[in-house]
C-alpha cells in the first residue's frame, strides 16, 4: 500500500512536467503577441519591441521555458502580464468562487443522482425508470451554456427568483453567498446528475441480479434494506469512480458556467487570460487544474480500499 502510494505520488512529477511543456509550447506557437495586446492598437513597433524585452519574450523559447520552470520549482508563478499582479495572488483571490461552485455542484449531483439511479434500477421498466433515463439523455446532451441561459431566462428574467449574474463572497454573508450560487450550481449539476444517475442505475441493476441479493430477499428483509444495505453498497465502486471523473470534468464546466454567470473564479480568470495572451496566468492555472485532476484520481483509488476490502494494491 505504502509503495503504491509512493509510486503514484512520484508519477505526478512527469505528468505535471509534460502538461507544463505542452501548455508552454501551445501558448508560444499560437498566433498573437502579448506585447501587442498590452501596447494597444496605436503603439509603434518600437514600443512593442520594448515591452517584449521587458517581459522576456525576446529570448529563445528554450530559455524562456527554463526560466519559467526554474521559478515554478520554487513556487514562483511569476507576474501576470495583464493584471500586473503576482499570479499566486490572482489564484488565491479567484479560488473561493470556483471551489464553492464545484463543491456545491458535486453535493447536489450526488445527493440527487444516486437515489434517482437506485430507484430507477429497482423499478426497472416502470414509468419512473423511463423518466430518469429520459432526463439522463436530455441532461447529458444539452450544453452547459444552453442550460445556463435557459435557467436565467426562466428563473431570473421571468420569475425574478434569482439574480441574473454575480457572486457574493462568504465573508460578506452566508445567505447571499448561497443564494447567488444556487442557479449556477443547478446549471452545472444537471449534466452530472444525468451521468451519475445513469451509471448508478447500471451498477445497481448488475448487483440486484446477484445471489446474495436474492438470499437477502428470501430472509424477509424489506425492499429498502435490500436496496440500500446490499445493492447500493456493493455498487459503490463504479459509482465513486464516475463521481471522481465528474469532479475532474468540472474543470471545463466551471469555465463555461463562470463565464455565463459572471462569477470571478478560476474559470473566468482562464478565459480572460487566454484572450489577453497572459502566458504566466494561463500556465499556472492549467497546471493547477492538472494537479487537481491527478490528486482526485489518487484519492478515488484509495477510496476503493474502504469500499471494497477485496481490493489490494
Amino acid at each position: 500500500m505504502l509503495m503504491y502510494l509512493c509510486r503514484r505520488i512520484a508519477a505526478i512529477v512527469p505528468v505535471v512536467l509534460i502538461v507544463g511543456v505542452l501548455v508552454f509550447l501551445m501558448l508560444r506557437l499560437t498566433p498573437g503577441d502579448p506585447a501587442a495586446v498590452i501596447a494597444g492598437n496605436s503603439a509603434s513597433s518600437e514600443d512593442i519591441a520594448q515591452i517584449r524585452s521587458q517581459l522576456g519574450l525576446d529570448q529563445p523559447i528554450a530559455a524562456q521555458f527554463f526560466i519559467w520552470a526554474g521559478k515554478m520549482v520554487v513556487g514562483d508563478f511569476g507576474e501576470s502580464f495583464f493584471y500586473k499582479k503576482t499570479v499566486a495572488s490572482l489564484i488565491v483571490d479567484r479560488l473561493e468562487p470556483t471551489l464553492a461552485l464545484a463543491v456545491l455542484t458535486i453535493i447536489l449531483a450526488t445527493v440527487i443522482s444516486v437515489p434517482l439511479g437506485a430507484l430507477a434500477a429497482y423499478r426497472q421498466g416502470s414509468w419512473v425508470d423511463r423518466v430518469v433515463m429520459g432526463f439522463s439523455v436530455l441532461g447529458f446532451s444539452a450544453p452547459v451554456f444552453v442550460i445556463g441561459y435557459l435557467l436565467i431566462y426562466v428563473f431570473s428574467v421571468k420569475l425574478g427568483w434569482f439574480p441574473v449574474q454575480g457572486y457574493q463572497r462568504l465573508s460578506d454573508g452566508f445567505g447571499g453567498f448561497i443564494y447567488r450560487l444556487i442557479l449556477p450550481s443547478i446549471t452545472l449539476s444537471i449534466v452530472y446528475i444525468a451521468l451519475l444517475a445513469r451509471m448508478t442505475r447500471t451498477s445497481v441493476l448488475e448487483v440486484l441480479n446477484e445471489d446474495y441479493v436474492r438470499t437477502a430477499r428470501s430472509k424477509g428483509l424489506s425492499s429498502m434494506k435490500v436496496l440500500v444495505r446490499h445493492a447500493l453498497r456493493n455498487a459503490a465502486v463504479p459509482i465513486v469512480t464516475v463521481i471522481g471523473v465528474s469532479i475532474a470534468l468540472l474543470i471545463s464546466g466551471v469555465v463555461v458556467t463562470e463565464s455565463v454567470f459572471n462569477i470571478p473564479g478560476l474559470g473566468r480568470l482562464t478565459v480572460d487570460a487566454v484572450l489577453a495572451r497572459d502566458y504566466p496566468t494561463v500556465q499556472a492555472v492549467v497546471l493547477l487544474f492538472s494537479l487537481t485532476y491527478v490528486v482526485i484520481n489518487l484519492t478515488i483509488d484509495l477510496l476503493y480500499l474502504v469500499l471494497d476490502p477485496r481490493i489490494r494494491y
